[in-house]
Protein backbone atom coordinates (compact mmCIF):
# COMPACT_ATOMS: atom_id res chain seq x y z
CA UNK A 1 0.00 0.00 0.00
CA UNK A 2 1.43 3.26 -1.04
CA UNK A 3 1.94 5.83 1.70
CA UNK A 4 -0.60 8.72 2.08
CA UNK A 5 2.83 11.17 2.74
CA UNK A 6 4.48 13.34 -0.22
CA UNK A 7 8.24 13.44 0.29
CA UNK A 8 8.09 16.75 1.98
CA UNK A 9 5.70 15.99 4.72
CA UNK A 10 7.71 12.59 5.14
CA UNK A 11 10.96 14.83 5.39
CA UNK A 12 9.16 17.60 7.71
CA UNK A 13 7.84 14.58 10.16
CA UNK A 14 11.27 12.79 10.12
CA UNK A 15 13.40 16.32 10.83
CA UNK A 16 10.03 16.88 14.10
CA UNK A 17 10.87 13.50 14.84
CA UNK A 18 14.58 13.82 15.45
CA UNK A 19 13.84 17.37 17.72
CA UNK A 20 14.53 19.80 14.80
CA UNK A 21 11.76 22.51 16.21
CA UNK A 22 12.58 25.67 13.58
CA UNK A 23 13.23 25.62 9.82
CA UNK A 24 14.41 29.32 8.63
CA UNK A 25 12.94 30.43 5.21
CA UNK A 26 13.73 31.54 1.76
CA UNK A 27 11.85 29.66 -0.72
CA UNK A 28 10.71 29.74 -4.16
CA UNK A 29 8.99 27.76 -7.02
CA UNK A 30 10.89 24.74 -6.32
CA UNK A 31 10.19 24.76 -2.00
CA UNK A 32 5.93 25.06 -2.47
CA UNK A 33 4.84 21.61 -1.54
CA UNK A 34 7.77 21.97 1.86
CA UNK A 35 6.29 25.32 2.33
CA UNK A 36 2.55 23.42 1.80
CA UNK A 37 3.49 20.46 4.45
CA UNK A 38 4.75 22.70 6.97
CA UNK A 39 0.68 22.95 8.00
CA UNK A 40 0.64 19.20 8.45
CA UNK A 41 3.55 19.79 11.04
CA UNK A 42 2.84 21.56 13.94
CA UNK A 43 6.04 21.00 15.76
CA UNK A 44 8.25 22.95 13.34
CA UNK A 45 8.68 26.90 13.41
CA UNK A 46 8.84 28.04 10.42
CA UNK A 47 10.30 31.87 10.37
CA UNK A 48 10.83 33.60 6.89
CA UNK A 49 13.88 35.78 6.38
CA UNK A 50 14.02 38.72 3.33
CA UNK A 51 17.26 37.51 2.58
CA UNK A 52 19.04 33.82 2.70
CA UNK A 53 22.27 34.99 4.55
CA UNK A 54 19.73 36.28 7.53
CA UNK A 55 17.92 32.73 7.18
CA UNK A 56 21.48 30.69 7.63
CA UNK A 57 22.84 32.94 10.55
CA UNK A 58 19.40 32.64 12.08
CA UNK A 59 20.35 27.91 12.24
CA UNK A 60 23.80 29.09 13.33
CA UNK A 61 22.53 31.29 16.68
CA UNK A 62 19.33 29.04 17.14
CA UNK A 63 22.01 25.62 16.94
CA UNK A 64 24.69 27.77 19.16
CA UNK A 65 21.81 28.20 21.89
CA UNK A 66 19.41 25.36 21.66
CA UNK A 67 22.36 22.96 21.18
CA UNK A 68 20.45 20.87 18.19
CA UNK A 69 20.54 21.90 14.85
CA UNK A 70 18.20 24.33 13.24
CA UNK A 71 16.94 24.00 8.96
CA UNK A 72 17.08 26.50 6.38
CA UNK A 73 15.16 25.83 3.56
CA UNK A 74 16.87 27.80 0.71
CA UNK A 75 15.90 28.33 -3.32
CA UNK A 76 17.88 26.12 -5.83
CA UNK A 77 22.12 27.12 -5.69
CA UNK A 78 21.47 30.85 -6.02
CA UNK A 79 19.97 30.78 -2.86
CA UNK A 80 22.31 28.31 -1.31
CA UNK A 81 25.02 30.74 -2.67
CA UNK A 82 23.09 33.95 -1.04
CA UNK A 83 23.62 32.05 2.46
CA UNK A 84 26.94 30.94 2.15
CA UNK A 85 29.16 33.45 4.08
CA UNK A 86 27.00 32.94 7.60
CA UNK A 87 27.34 29.42 6.69
CA UNK A 88 30.46 29.31 6.30
CA UNK A 89 30.42 31.31 9.75
CA UNK A 90 28.43 28.46 11.06
CA UNK A 91 30.79 25.80 9.58
CA UNK A 92 33.74 27.43 11.66
CA UNK A 93 31.59 27.46 15.06
CA UNK A 94 31.09 23.65 14.25
CA UNK A 95 27.32 24.10 15.29
CA UNK A 96 24.81 21.47 13.70
CA UNK A 97 23.23 23.49 10.18
CA UNK A 98 20.71 21.32 7.88
CA UNK A 99 20.28 23.04 4.41
CA UNK A 100 17.37 21.75 2.79
CA UNK A 101 18.13 22.84 -0.68
CA UNK A 102 15.00 22.71 -3.70
CA UNK A 103 15.77 21.91 -6.72
CA UNK A 104 14.24 21.59 -10.21
CA UNK A 105 12.48 18.24 -11.14
CA UNK A 106 14.91 15.30 -12.13
CA UNK A 107 12.49 15.58 -15.24
CA UNK A 108 13.02 19.13 -16.34
CA UNK A 109 17.04 19.65 -15.20
CA UNK A 110 17.92 18.75 -18.79
CA UNK A 111 16.61 21.91 -20.30
CA UNK A 112 19.15 24.31 -18.36
CA UNK A 113 16.90 26.53 -17.17
CA UNK A 114 18.22 29.72 -15.93
CA UNK A 115 18.30 28.91 -12.23
CA UNK A 116 19.94 25.48 -13.09
CA UNK A 117 22.95 25.51 -11.20
CA UNK A 118 25.58 22.94 -10.02
CA UNK A 119 24.42 22.96 -6.38
CA UNK A 120 26.55 20.11 -4.78
CA UNK A 121 29.56 22.14 -6.10
CA UNK A 122 28.16 25.05 -4.27
CA UNK A 123 27.52 23.22 -1.00
CA UNK A 124 30.51 21.50 -0.65
CA UNK A 125 31.99 24.84 -0.14
CA UNK A 126 30.65 24.80 3.56
CA UNK A 127 28.96 21.36 4.04
CA UNK A 128 30.64 18.40 5.41
CA UNK A 129 27.66 16.48 4.21
CA UNK A 130 26.32 17.00 1.06
CA UNK A 131 23.38 14.48 -1.03
CA UNK A 132 20.84 14.34 -3.36
CA UNK A 133 17.73 12.68 -2.61
CA UNK A 134 16.85 10.60 -5.85
CA UNK A 135 13.76 9.37 -5.06
CA UNK A 136 10.38 9.93 -3.03
CA UNK A 137 11.04 6.42 -1.20
CA UNK A 138 14.71 7.92 -0.27
CA UNK A 139 13.94 10.57 1.33
CA UNK A 140 13.11 9.64 4.81
CA UNK A 141 16.07 7.68 5.53
CA UNK A 142 18.28 10.35 3.53
CA UNK A 143 16.99 13.38 6.11
CA UNK A 144 17.78 10.84 9.04
CA UNK A 145 20.92 10.50 7.54
CA UNK A 146 21.56 14.24 7.46
CA UNK A 147 20.19 15.06 10.77
CA UNK A 148 23.13 12.27 11.91
CA UNK A 149 25.90 14.13 10.17
CA UNK A 150 24.84 17.75 11.20
CA UNK A 151 24.69 16.45 15.10
CA UNK A 152 28.32 14.94 14.89
CA UNK A 153 30.31 15.45 17.01
CA UNK A 154 31.05 17.25 15.39
CA UNK A 155 28.80 19.88 14.55
CA UNK A 156 28.73 20.64 10.84
CA UNK A 157 26.65 22.19 7.99
CA UNK A 158 24.76 19.04 6.32
CA UNK A 159 23.06 19.59 2.77
CA UNK A 160 19.77 17.71 1.71
CA UNK A 161 19.17 18.41 -2.08
CA UNK A 162 15.12 18.22 -2.78
CA UNK A 163 14.22 17.51 -6.26
CA UNK A 164 11.14 19.61 -6.68
CA UNK A 165 9.26 16.00 -8.12
CA UNK A 166 10.85 13.74 -5.31
CA UNK A 167 8.74 16.52 -3.30
CA UNK A 168 5.34 16.15 -4.57
CA UNK A 169 5.59 12.60 -5.25
CA UNK A 170 3.42 10.46 -3.08
CA UNK A 171 5.13 7.24 -1.39
CA UNK A 172 6.85 8.88 1.13
CA UNK A 173 8.04 7.06 4.57
CA UNK A 174 9.53 9.16 7.86
CA UNK A 175 12.58 7.75 9.50
CA UNK A 176 13.27 7.14 12.66
CA UNK A 177 15.93 9.69 14.66
CA UNK A 178 19.18 8.63 13.84
CA UNK A 179 21.04 7.55 16.97
CA UNK A 180 22.06 9.88 19.97
CA UNK A 181 25.87 11.00 19.10
CA UNK A 182 29.07 9.47 21.50
CA UNK A 183 31.72 12.11 21.95
CA UNK A 184 34.69 10.02 21.75
CA UNK A 185 36.26 9.12 25.42
CA UNK A 186 40.19 10.72 25.76
CA UNK A 187 43.04 8.96 25.81
CA UNK A 188 43.99 8.14 30.12
CA UNK A 189 47.27 7.47 29.56
CA UNK A 190 47.82 10.50 26.85
CA UNK A 191 46.34 12.49 30.31
CA UNK A 192 48.16 11.82 32.63
CA UNK A 193 51.72 11.71 30.38
CA UNK A 194 49.80 15.62 29.90
CA UNK A 195 49.36 16.07 33.77
CA UNK A 196 52.94 14.91 34.24
CA UNK A 197 54.34 17.40 31.50
CA UNK A 198 52.31 20.74 33.19
CA UNK A 199 53.11 19.94 36.95
CA UNK A 200 56.85 20.34 36.31
CA UNK A 201 56.46 23.46 33.74
CA UNK A 202 57.24 26.88 34.63
CA UNK A 203 54.91 28.36 32.86
CA UNK A 204 51.67 27.29 30.34
CA UNK A 205 48.49 27.46 29.37
CA UNK A 206 45.23 26.15 28.86
CA UNK A 207 43.51 27.40 24.89
CA UNK A 208 39.75 27.14 25.40
CA UNK A 209 37.45 27.16 21.95
CA UNK A 210 33.95 25.23 21.61
CA UNK A 211 32.42 23.39 24.35
CA UNK A 212 35.21 23.54 26.69
CA UNK A 213 33.84 27.38 27.01
CA UNK A 214 30.59 26.40 28.63
CA UNK A 215 30.49 26.16 32.37
CA UNK A 216 31.14 22.67 33.20
CA UNK A 217 34.10 22.64 31.45
CA UNK A 218 35.38 26.12 32.84
CA UNK A 219 35.00 25.30 35.93
CA UNK A 220 36.99 21.79 35.54
CA UNK A 221 39.60 24.20 33.54
CA UNK A 222 40.45 26.29 36.28
CA UNK A 223 40.47 23.55 38.52
CA UNK A 224 43.22 21.88 36.21
CA UNK A 225 45.21 25.40 35.73
CA UNK A 226 45.01 26.00 39.42
CA UNK A 227 46.66 22.70 40.00
CA UNK A 228 49.68 23.61 37.95
CA UNK A 229 49.99 27.51 37.68
CA UNK A 230 48.25 27.09 33.94
CA UNK A 231 47.37 30.29 32.36
CA UNK A 232 43.62 30.35 31.07
CA UNK A 233 42.94 31.75 27.25
CA UNK A 234 40.15 31.43 24.84
CA UNK A 235 40.34 31.59 21.56
CA UNK A 236 40.14 35.20 19.16
CA UNK A 237 36.13 34.23 18.19
CA UNK A 238 34.36 31.85 20.76
CA UNK A 239 31.15 30.16 19.42
CA UNK A 240 29.58 30.63 22.87
CA UNK A 241 31.50 31.68 25.75
CA UNK A 242 29.58 31.38 28.96
CA UNK A 243 30.68 34.98 31.39
CA UNK A 244 30.03 36.93 34.16
CA UNK A 245 30.25 36.82 37.99
CA UNK A 246 31.11 33.85 39.68
CA UNK A 247 32.37 32.12 36.40
CA UNK A 248 36.35 31.50 35.54
CA UNK A 249 37.12 34.27 32.82
CA UNK A 250 39.56 33.34 30.51
CA UNK A 251 41.56 35.75 28.91
CA UNK A 252 40.46 35.82 24.94
CA UNK A 253 43.04 35.59 21.99
CA UNK A 254 43.46 39.50 20.79
CA UNK A 255 42.56 39.71 16.83
CA UNK A 256 45.31 41.72 16.31
CA UNK A 257 48.84 39.54 16.17
CA UNK A 258 51.07 41.68 17.96
CA UNK A 259 48.75 41.61 21.13
CA UNK A 260 48.40 37.58 20.49
CA UNK A 261 52.27 37.29 20.37
CA UNK A 262 52.50 38.97 23.81
CA UNK A 263 49.63 37.28 25.35
CA UNK A 264 51.72 34.20 23.96
CA UNK A 265 55.46 35.08 24.53
CA UNK A 266 57.35 33.06 27.24
CA UNK A 267 54.62 29.69 27.06
CA UNK A 268 56.98 26.40 27.59
CA UNK A 269 53.83 24.51 26.71
CA UNK A 270 50.03 24.99 25.11
CA UNK A 271 47.48 23.35 25.69
CA UNK A 272 44.66 22.93 23.08
CA UNK A 273 40.82 22.06 24.28
CA UNK A 274 38.46 22.60 21.16
CA UNK A 275 40.46 25.53 19.71
CA UNK A 276 43.02 25.72 16.79
CA UNK A 277 46.71 26.17 17.64
CA UNK A 278 47.38 30.64 17.19
CA UNK A 279 48.02 31.83 13.64
CA UNK A 280 47.50 35.22 12.25
CA UNK A 281 44.54 35.84 10.92
CA UNK A 282 46.71 37.57 7.66
CA UNK A 283 49.66 37.38 6.06
CA UNK A 284 51.70 41.01 6.33
CA UNK A 285 54.72 41.09 5.33
CA UNK A 286 58.15 40.08 6.91
CA UNK A 287 55.91 37.86 9.77
CA UNK A 288 55.83 35.16 10.26
CA UNK A 289 51.46 33.67 10.37
CA UNK A 290 52.46 31.68 13.24
CA UNK A 291 51.52 33.17 16.96
CA UNK A 292 53.05 30.07 19.12
CA UNK A 293 56.29 31.39 20.52
CA UNK A 294 59.37 29.29 19.20
CA UNK A 295 59.99 26.66 21.63
CA UNK A 296 56.77 26.36 22.93
CA UNK A 297 55.43 22.87 22.34
CA UNK A 298 51.63 22.60 21.13
CA UNK A 299 49.43 19.50 22.69
CA UNK A 300 45.94 18.58 22.02
CA UNK A 301 43.75 17.58 25.03
CA UNK A 302 40.60 17.21 23.40
CA UNK A 303 39.19 18.17 19.47
CA UNK A 304 35.55 19.05 19.16
CA UNK A 305 35.10 15.17 18.65
CA UNK A 306 35.91 14.95 21.79
CA UNK A 307 34.11 15.51 25.57
CA UNK A 308 35.85 18.72 26.35
CA UNK A 309 34.51 18.50 29.91
CA UNK A 310 35.53 14.76 30.32
CA UNK A 311 39.53 15.71 29.11
CA UNK A 312 39.31 18.59 31.34
CA UNK A 313 38.09 17.05 34.79
CA UNK A 314 40.29 14.13 33.86
CA UNK A 315 43.20 16.53 33.62
CA UNK A 316 42.40 18.02 37.08
CA UNK A 317 42.22 14.82 38.68
CA UNK A 318 45.33 13.61 37.11
CA UNK A 319 47.38 16.74 38.45
CA UNK A 320 45.64 15.91 41.96
CA UNK A 321 43.46 19.25 42.14
CA UNK A 322 40.98 19.33 44.58
CA UNK A 323 37.68 18.51 43.53
CA UNK A 324 36.00 22.05 43.67
CA UNK A 325 36.88 25.07 41.37
CA UNK A 326 38.49 27.51 42.84
CA UNK A 327 37.25 30.55 43.85
CA UNK A 328 37.08 32.75 40.89
CA UNK A 329 37.93 36.65 41.72
CA UNK A 330 34.35 38.67 41.07
CA UNK A 331 35.62 41.48 39.33
CA UNK A 332 33.27 44.49 40.17
CA UNK A 333 30.41 45.67 37.86
CA UNK A 334 31.19 48.94 35.93
CA UNK A 335 29.65 52.27 36.63
CA UNK A 336 28.07 54.04 33.87
CA UNK A 337 29.16 57.17 32.96
CA UNK A 338 26.64 59.64 33.54
CA UNK A 339 27.39 62.49 31.19
CA UNK A 340 29.22 63.58 28.32
CA UNK A 341 29.57 63.04 24.52
CA UNK A 342 29.38 58.95 23.70
CA UNK A 343 32.36 56.86 22.53
CA UNK A 344 33.15 53.01 22.31
CA UNK A 345 34.46 52.84 25.19
CA UNK A 346 31.49 54.06 27.33
CA UNK A 347 28.74 52.48 25.30
CA UNK A 348 30.49 49.59 26.47
CA UNK A 349 30.33 50.45 30.08
CA UNK A 350 27.00 51.59 30.04
CA UNK A 351 25.92 48.18 28.40
CA UNK A 352 28.22 46.40 31.40
CA UNK A 353 26.37 48.64 33.96
CA UNK A 354 23.14 47.71 32.72
CA UNK A 355 23.66 44.05 31.58
CA UNK A 356 20.83 41.86 32.24
CA UNK A 357 20.65 38.31 33.59
CA UNK A 358 20.84 35.87 31.37
CA UNK A 359 21.42 37.75 28.37
CA UNK A 360 22.62 36.37 24.88
CA UNK A 361 24.88 39.08 23.70
CA UNK A 362 25.60 38.37 20.05
CA UNK A 363 28.87 40.33 19.24
CA UNK A 364 29.81 41.91 16.09
CA UNK A 365 30.45 45.10 17.21
CA UNK A 366 34.14 44.83 15.75
CA UNK A 367 37.23 47.91 16.92
CA UNK A 368 34.30 49.71 18.67
CA UNK A 369 33.62 46.25 21.06
CA UNK A 370 37.51 46.82 22.44
CA UNK A 371 36.51 47.49 26.17
CA UNK A 372 33.47 44.89 25.77
CA UNK A 373 35.27 42.46 27.82
CA UNK A 374 36.26 43.99 30.59
CA UNK A 375 32.98 46.53 30.86
CA UNK A 376 31.28 43.19 31.26
CA UNK A 377 33.29 40.73 33.26
CA UNK A 378 31.80 41.79 36.18
CA UNK A 379 28.00 42.12 34.88
CA UNK A 380 26.07 39.05 35.82
CA UNK A 381 26.30 35.02 33.89
CA UNK A 382 25.22 35.84 30.34
CA UNK A 383 26.52 34.17 27.70
CA UNK A 384 28.65 35.53 24.40
CA UNK A 385 28.23 34.39 20.73
CA UNK A 386 30.78 35.92 18.51
CA UNK A 387 32.12 35.87 15.09
CA UNK A 388 33.55 32.51 14.48
CA UNK A 389 34.26 32.67 10.46
CA UNK A 390 34.82 36.19 10.17
CA UNK A 391 32.68 36.71 7.40
CA UNK A 392 30.46 39.94 8.78
CA UNK A 393 26.74 40.53 8.38
CA UNK A 394 26.57 37.25 10.97
CA UNK A 395 25.39 39.53 13.85
CA UNK A 396 22.25 40.45 13.26
CA UNK A 397 20.98 36.76 11.86
CA UNK A 398 23.05 34.91 15.03
CA UNK A 399 21.26 37.37 17.36
CA UNK A 400 17.78 36.71 15.76
CA UNK A 401 18.47 32.76 15.58
CA UNK A 402 18.79 32.92 19.53
CA UNK A 403 16.19 34.88 20.24
CA UNK A 404 14.04 31.92 18.63
CA UNK A 405 16.11 29.12 20.74
CA UNK A 406 16.12 31.32 24.00
CA UNK A 407 12.53 33.40 24.48
CA UNK A 408 13.03 33.81 27.60
CA UNK A 409 16.07 35.12 27.86
CA UNK A 410 16.95 38.92 26.22
CA UNK A 411 19.00 39.39 23.62
CA UNK A 412 21.47 42.29 22.85
CA UNK A 413 23.47 42.38 19.09
CA UNK A 414 25.84 44.75 19.30
CA UNK A 415 26.88 45.41 15.96
CA UNK A 416 29.30 47.69 13.83
CA UNK A 417 27.62 49.87 11.05
CA UNK A 418 29.53 48.82 8.42
CA UNK A 419 28.77 45.24 9.27
CA UNK A 420 25.14 45.61 9.80
CA UNK A 421 24.57 46.56 6.77
CA UNK A 422 24.80 43.09 5.20
CA UNK A 423 22.39 41.90 6.36
CA UNK A 424 20.10 44.64 7.81
CA UNK A 425 17.20 42.74 6.93
CA UNK A 426 16.99 40.73 10.04
CA UNK A 427 15.30 43.63 11.61
CA UNK A 428 11.87 42.74 9.62
CA UNK A 429 11.90 38.97 11.21
CA UNK A 430 12.64 40.42 14.29
CA UNK A 431 9.53 42.84 14.40
CA UNK A 432 7.50 40.07 12.43
CA UNK A 433 8.50 37.56 15.37
CA UNK A 434 8.22 39.89 17.89
CA UNK A 435 11.68 38.79 19.54
CA UNK A 436 13.22 40.42 22.57
CA UNK A 437 16.32 41.60 20.94
CA UNK A 438 17.90 45.14 21.44
CA UNK A 439 20.56 46.40 18.78
CA UNK A 440 23.05 48.55 19.58
CA UNK A 441 24.40 49.89 16.58
CA UNK A 442 28.27 51.50 16.99
CA UNK A 443 28.15 54.31 14.12
CA UNK A 444 31.43 55.64 13.22
CA UNK A 445 30.70 56.14 10.21
CA UNK A 446 34.04 53.65 8.77
CA UNK A 447 35.11 50.70 8.18
CA UNK A 448 37.61 51.34 10.85
CA UNK A 449 39.47 48.33 11.16
CA UNK A 450 40.43 48.39 7.28
CA UNK A 451 41.83 51.60 7.95
CA UNK A 452 44.05 50.46 10.76
CA UNK A 453 45.51 47.33 8.51
CA UNK A 454 45.85 49.57 5.96
CA UNK A 455 48.71 50.73 7.41
CA UNK A 456 49.61 47.29 9.27
CA UNK A 457 50.33 45.65 5.34
CA UNK A 458 52.69 48.31 4.91
CA UNK A 459 50.78 49.68 1.78
CA UNK A 460 51.93 52.59 -0.10
CA UNK A 461 50.44 55.45 -1.65
CA UNK A 462 47.32 55.24 0.03
CA UNK A 463 46.22 58.59 -0.29
CA UNK A 464 42.45 59.87 -1.39
CA UNK A 465 41.29 57.50 -3.22
CA UNK A 466 41.99 54.19 -1.18
CA UNK A 467 40.96 55.88 1.51
CA UNK A 468 37.51 56.32 0.38
CA UNK A 469 36.96 52.59 0.10
CA UNK A 470 36.54 52.78 4.08
CA UNK A 471 34.53 55.73 4.49
CA UNK A 472 30.31 55.42 4.87
CA UNK A 473 29.72 59.13 6.09
CA UNK A 474 28.92 60.01 2.32
CA UNK A 475 25.77 60.12 2.29
CA UNK A 476 25.07 59.54 6.07
CA UNK A 477 23.61 56.52 7.60
CA UNK A 478 20.36 56.62 9.42
CA UNK A 479 19.59 53.36 11.06
CA UNK A 480 16.65 54.87 12.85
CA UNK A 481 14.86 55.36 9.60
CA UNK A 482 16.27 51.99 8.30
CA UNK A 483 14.66 50.38 11.14
CA UNK A 484 11.32 52.12 11.01
CA UNK A 485 11.33 51.06 7.51
CA UNK A 486 11.48 47.33 8.40
CA UNK A 487 9.37 47.37 11.74
CA UNK A 488 11.72 48.25 14.33
CA UNK A 489 11.44 51.17 16.57
CA UNK A 490 14.64 53.26 17.17
CA UNK A 491 16.42 55.83 19.11
CA UNK A 492 19.67 57.94 18.10
CA UNK A 493 22.53 58.66 20.94
CA UNK A 494 24.99 60.81 20.59
CA UNK A 495 26.05 61.08 24.42
CA UNK A 496 25.52 59.02 27.65
CA UNK A 497 22.77 61.08 29.09
CA UNK A 498 20.89 59.62 25.56
CA UNK A 499 22.25 56.23 25.64
CA UNK A 500 21.55 55.04 29.35
CA UNK A 501 17.73 56.45 28.93
CA UNK A 502 17.22 54.67 25.74
CA UNK A 503 18.83 51.12 26.51
CA UNK A 504 16.31 51.17 29.32
CA UNK A 505 13.45 51.84 27.19
CA UNK A 506 14.69 48.82 25.00
CA UNK A 507 15.45 46.75 27.74
CA UNK A 508 12.29 47.24 29.29
CA UNK A 509 9.60 46.75 27.04
CA UNK A 510 9.11 43.64 25.02
CA UNK A 511 10.10 43.02 21.32
CA UNK A 512 12.85 44.38 19.17
CA UNK A 513 14.37 47.94 19.46
CA UNK A 514 17.71 49.71 17.83
CA UNK A 515 19.57 52.36 19.25
CA UNK A 516 22.03 54.14 17.12
CA UNK A 517 24.99 55.06 18.94
CA UNK A 518 27.07 57.75 17.21
CA UNK A 519 30.86 57.39 18.39
CA UNK A 520 34.49 58.22 17.01
CA UNK A 521 36.39 55.21 15.76
CA UNK A 522 38.70 54.10 18.07
CA UNK A 523 41.21 51.82 15.57
CA UNK A 524 42.08 54.77 13.47
CA UNK A 525 45.73 55.21 13.87
CA UNK A 526 45.29 59.14 12.90
CA UNK A 527 42.56 59.77 15.48
CA UNK A 528 44.03 57.39 18.22
CA UNK A 529 47.15 59.68 18.06
CA UNK A 530 44.69 62.61 18.22
CA UNK A 531 42.17 62.09 20.57
CA UNK A 532 42.69 61.07 24.48
CA UNK A 533 39.67 58.40 24.55
CA UNK A 534 41.40 56.36 22.39
CA UNK A 535 44.31 55.84 24.66
CA UNK A 536 41.60 55.46 27.20
CA UNK A 537 40.19 52.52 25.14
CA UNK A 538 43.81 50.88 25.34
CA UNK A 539 43.98 50.94 29.25
CA UNK A 540 41.12 49.29 29.40
CA UNK A 541 43.42 46.01 28.29
CA UNK A 542 45.61 44.34 29.96
CA UNK A 543 48.69 46.17 30.46
CA UNK A 544 51.40 44.50 28.11
CA UNK A 545 48.69 44.28 25.37
CA UNK A 546 48.02 47.87 25.70
CA UNK A 547 51.57 48.59 25.24
CA UNK A 548 52.25 46.02 22.50
CA UNK A 549 49.07 48.02 20.45
CA UNK A 550 50.76 51.87 21.44
CA UNK A 551 54.49 50.24 20.51
CA UNK A 552 52.98 49.59 17.17
CA UNK A 553 50.41 52.36 16.32
CA UNK A 554 52.88 55.10 17.82
CA UNK A 555 56.46 53.39 17.00
CA UNK A 556 59.49 55.58 18.34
Amino acid sequence: MVSALNGAQALLRTLADAGVRACFTNPGTSEMHFVAALDSEARMRAVLALFEGVASGAADGYARMAGSPAATLLHLGPGLGNGLANLHNARKAHVPVLNIVGDHATTHARYDTPLQSDIETVARNVSRWVRRTQSVQAIGADAAEAIGAAIGPPGQVATLILPADVSWSQGATPAPPPAPPAPRVPDADAIEALARTLAGAKRSALLLGGGALLKPALRAAARAAAACGAQLLCEVFPTRMQRGAGLPAPQRLAYLPELASTQLSGLQHLVLVQAPAPVSFFAYPGRSGELVPAGCAVHELADHSQDATAALEALADALGAPSAAPPTAVAPRVSAPTRGPLSAESVCAIIGAMLPEGAIISDESQTSGVALGPATAGGPPHDLLALTGGAIGQGLPVALGAAVACPDRPVLALEADGSALYTIQSLWTMAREQLDVTVIIFRNDAYAILELELQRVGARGAHSKARAQFDLSRPELDFVALAAGLGVPGRRARTVEELTPALSWALGEPGPHLIEAVVPSVFSPARLRAMPYGLRALSALPRPLAGALRRRLYPG
